[in-house]
C-alpha cells in the first residue's frame, strides 16, 4: 500500500470500497471482473501509460499508484511528475507494468480517482490565478459525501487553503443560527460564553458587522455582497476580524471580488461543478 496519508483518511478503506463497489462484491454473481477473467489470460502482462489529454494541475496520482498495488503488489509503477504540478496536453504522468487481469480491474477506480481530483485541482488554479494575488482562495463544506478529505486535499493542490474541514473545528453562525437567536449579537456572544477561540459570523448587511465583532466574531462571512459593498464593510471592520467575501462566485467576477479589500474569498463550487480532467490510460502486452 502507498504511504500517501492525510489526518482523518483512511487509504486502505478507501480503495477496499471503491474496488468493492466496482466488483459488486456481497451481491448474486459479484466479486469478479468477469471481463477480464474471461478475456485476459491469467500470465498476461501489460504496461501502460498514463497521460493528459488537456492542461490539468496534476492531483491524486499517489492513490492511482495504491489501486494498481492493491491487486498486483509486484507491479511496477514509475510517477513522471508530482501532485499539484501543472502540464500541458500530451504529458505522461505515470507509468505502470505488471499483471494485465490486475491492472484492468482497477483502471476505472484509479482513473477516477485522479480524473476527479485533477479536475478539482485545475479549477482551483484558475480562481487563484484570476485573483491576482489578491486575498486568499478558501474551499467550502460543499463536497460529496465520503470524498472530503480527498476534495479539499486537491483543492490545496490547487493553492487554496482549507476552510473547515467539518463542523468541529469553528463556529460559523449562519442565518438560521441568528434567527434562532435572535440575532447576531445574541448568536455571538453564546459562541463566545462558551468558549469558542474561532466565531465565523455570516452577515448579509452592513448593519450586523457591528454587533458581530462587539460580542465576539473573529471572522466576518461577507454573503452575497457586490464589491462596493464589500470594500465598505473591510472600512467598517477596520482589520478588528477576518474578512471573507462568499456566496455566487464565479470565475468572471472574483478578481474584482477579492480586489474589494477581503481577506479572504470562498468559493463552493470548486468541489460541486470541476469537471473531471480528461486523463487516459492506454495498454498494451509486454
Amino acid at each position: 500500500m502507498s504511504a500517501f496519508t492525510l489526518p482523518g483518511f483512511g487509504l486502505e478503506a478507501f480503495i477496499t470500497s471503491t474496488l468493492a463497489e466496482d466488483l459488486g462484491v456481497g451481491l448474486p454473481g459479484g466479486g469478479r471482473d468477469v471481463t477480464s477473467e474471461s478475456v485476459i489470460p491469467a500470465e498476461a502482462r501489460f504496461a501502460g501509460v498514463m497521460d493528459s489529454r488537456e492542461a490539468i494541475i496534476v492531483a491524486g496520482l499517489p492513490l492511482a499508484a495504491a489501486f494498481f498495488r492493491h491487486l498486483d503488489p509486484g507491479c511496477e509503477i514509475e510517477t513522471l511528475c508530482e501532485d499539484g504540478d501543472p502540464v500541458t496536453p500530451g504529458t505522461a504522468l505515470m507509468r505502470i507494468t505488471g499483471n494485465a487481469r490486475a491492472l484492468l480491474t482497477t483502471e476505472r477506480s484509479a482513473l477516477n480517482t485522479v480524473q476527479h481530483l485533477s479536475g478539482i485541482a485545475t479549477m482551483t488554479r484558475a480562481y487563484v490565478d484570476a485573483m491576482n494575488g489578491y486575498a486568499t482562495l478558501l474551499d467550502t463544506r460543499k463536497t460529496i459525501p465520503g470524498l472530503r478529505t480527498l476534495e479539499k486535499y486537491a483543492t490545496r493542490m490547487g493553492g487554496a487553503t482549507n476552510y473547515r474541514m467539518g463542523l468541529w473545528d469553528a463556529v460559523l453562525i449562519k442565518d438560521n443560527h441568528v434567527a434562532v437567536a435572535g440575532g447576531v449579537g445574541p448568536a455571538v456572544a453564546r459562541a463566545k460564553a462558551a468558549d469558542v477561540e474561532r466565531i465565523i459570523c455570516e452577515v448579509d448587511q452592513l448593519d450586523q458587522i457591528e454587533p458581530a465583532i462587539d460580542a465576539g466574531a473573529t471572522h466576518i462571512l461577507l454573503d452575497n455582497m457586490a464589491p462596493a459593498a464589500l470594500s465598505q464593510a473591510v472600512a467598517l471592520v477596520a482589520g478588528r476580524a477576518a474578512t471573507e467575501a462568499s456566496g455566487g462566485v464565479r470565475l468572471d467576477t472574483i478578481g474584482a471580488i477579492a480586489a474589494s479589500g477581503v481577506d479572504y474569498v470562498s468559493v463552493g463550487r470548486l468541489m460541486q461543478s470541476a469537471p473531471a480532467a480528461d486523463i487516459g490510460l492506454d495498454f498494451e502486452l509486454v
